[in-house]
């Protein structure tokens, strides 16, 4: 049996320097104790994602919405957007990383809950598809083995109302790509975030 968990707060304590609902959707950014260019991975719903792609960095920034979660036609797809250096002279490219899978039914950003300790393996044996876009360009990968975990589903509730479900997990997969026979491999992949009704969609 899944086990929930609920987090109260006062709006002074989770946005340390305003109480302006507005605060909650930035990403803060806390440095990895042994990677400081990845977020260190936090259960607080600070908005924040990192991963490495072949050593290069993939992060979330504040100029770009981090998370969108859409469910349709029995499939769920968890997006994550950020900046991605993708050479190694400091270049950047926006880049949308996309996690499709069944899952079953959800109504509202409240049914999220239901992601709490889930694990997706991310094969195609399992109805899953991995996407990453950049520069315009759409990719499905050809994903040799990795996993996505939710660690954590949390229903944050703020003056005792229900205000968001905070996700927190981890993810790391291989995948081929069409210009190396060897596999590309994305590692230490961990992401934290707030969802709410304004980034969750279900038709």
């Amino acid at each position: 049996m899944k086990k929930y968990f609920i987090i109260t707060v006062a709006i002074a304590i989770f946005a340390s320097c305003t109480t302006e609902e507005p605060q909650m959707e930035r990403t803060v950014f806390i440095p990895d104790p042994i990677d400081s260019r990845l977020p260190a991975y936090t259960e607080w719903g600070y908005n924040a994602f990192g991963a490495k792609i072949s050593r290069r960095y993939f992060v979330a920034h504040n100029d770009i919405a981090p998370c969108r979660i859409l469910y349709r036609d029995g499939l769920l797809r968890f997006s994550m957007s950020g900046y991605w250096e993708y050479n190694n002279y400091g270049s950047i490219t926006e880049t949308t990383l996309t996690f499709i899978f069944p899952f079953e039914r959800l109504y509202e950003y409240a049914d999220l809950m239901m992601l709490h300790n889930e694990k997706i393996e991310l094969t195609a044996s399992t109805g899953c598809v991995v996407n990453l876009s950049q520069n315009g360009k759409d990719e499905t990968l050809n994903i040799v083995d990795g996993e996505l975990h939710f660690c954590r589903a949390q229903m944050l509730f703020i003056d005792e109302q229900p205000n968001r479900v905070i996700l927190s997990g981890v993810f790391n997969f291989r995948y081929l790509s069409e210009t190396d026979e060897f596999p590309v491999t994305v590692s230490n992949g961990r992401f934290d975030f707030g969802i709410n009704r304004d980034i969750f969609y279900a038709y």
